[in-house]
């Protein structure tokens, strides 16, 4: 399944079967490399809550896994992110630019495989965030992020999506050899990118946002 450059396709985070988190992003290419989308500033998304309205990282984890949860609506408050996709791989790869458009980082998100769909008038990719996660600075340092935040998740296998720890950090590991020889994509492909400004941003999640998952082998 290939999508058309142009096409707006959502990118959504599952947590245990259940959509937590949805970004309209407009594709820019899709071939053999993997797919590359662009989520724009102000576009509109929606983020999964607690009942009160506090998000995870706003309480233990031992406190969200006990927590009822809705989708908060909202919009992307940052500069325009590209968000890189390859191929039957477990992350993705993100661009992160500043608010003159200057590449800032790369951000690679550790995430189980893509799934997508395509239901003809909507389409998308269903991702599981395993949430450790790198940061990669334009020199490609390099650190890892939210090692704890992963830890802790990890101490309550009955609520955690994540069943396999070690391959998360392999993954990382792998995709840090990448990084340290400066192989694709952290070779400067696409640090010079600036979106058209004639590209409309989804202001309003379309209908069908909230479709059922996919389901994962």
């Amino acid at each position: 399944m290939r999508f058309e450059a142009g096409r707006t396709v959502l990118y959504r985070i599952t947590v245990r079967g259940r959509v937590a988190n949805v970004r309209p992003c407009r594709v820019i290419s899709d071939d053999d490399r993997g797919l590359l989308l662009w989520l724009a500033r102000d576009s509109a998304v929606a983020v999964e809550v607690a009942e009160d309205g506090r998000g995870i990282r706003q309480m233990p984890f031992t406190e969200w896994a006990g927590m009822r949860y809705r989708l908060e609506p909202g919009n992307w408050q940052g500069p325009g992110v590209l968000k890189f996709l390859p191929h039957g791989v477990d992350h993705s790869v993100w661009l992160f630019f500043d608010d003159a458009g200057r590449f800032a980082s790369w951000y690679v998100n550790l995430e189980e495989r893509a799934l997508r769909w395509d239901d003809g008038d909507l389409a998308g990719v269903d991702v599981i965030d395993q949430d450790l996660d790198i940061v990669v600075a334009p020199d490609r340092t390099w650190r890892w992020k939210d090692e704890d935040e992963f830890a802790e998740r990890l101490a309550l296998p009955e609520h955690y999506w994540v069943p396999d720890e070690a391959a998360v950090w392999s993954e990382g590991r792998r995709v840090i050899k990448l990084i340290e020889a400066g192989d694709f994509p952290f070779d400067g492909t696409w640090t010079d990118f600036h979106p058209d400004p004639t590209w409309p941003v989804p202001t309003t999640l379309p209908p069908g946002w909230n479709r059922p998952t996919i389901p994962r082998p």
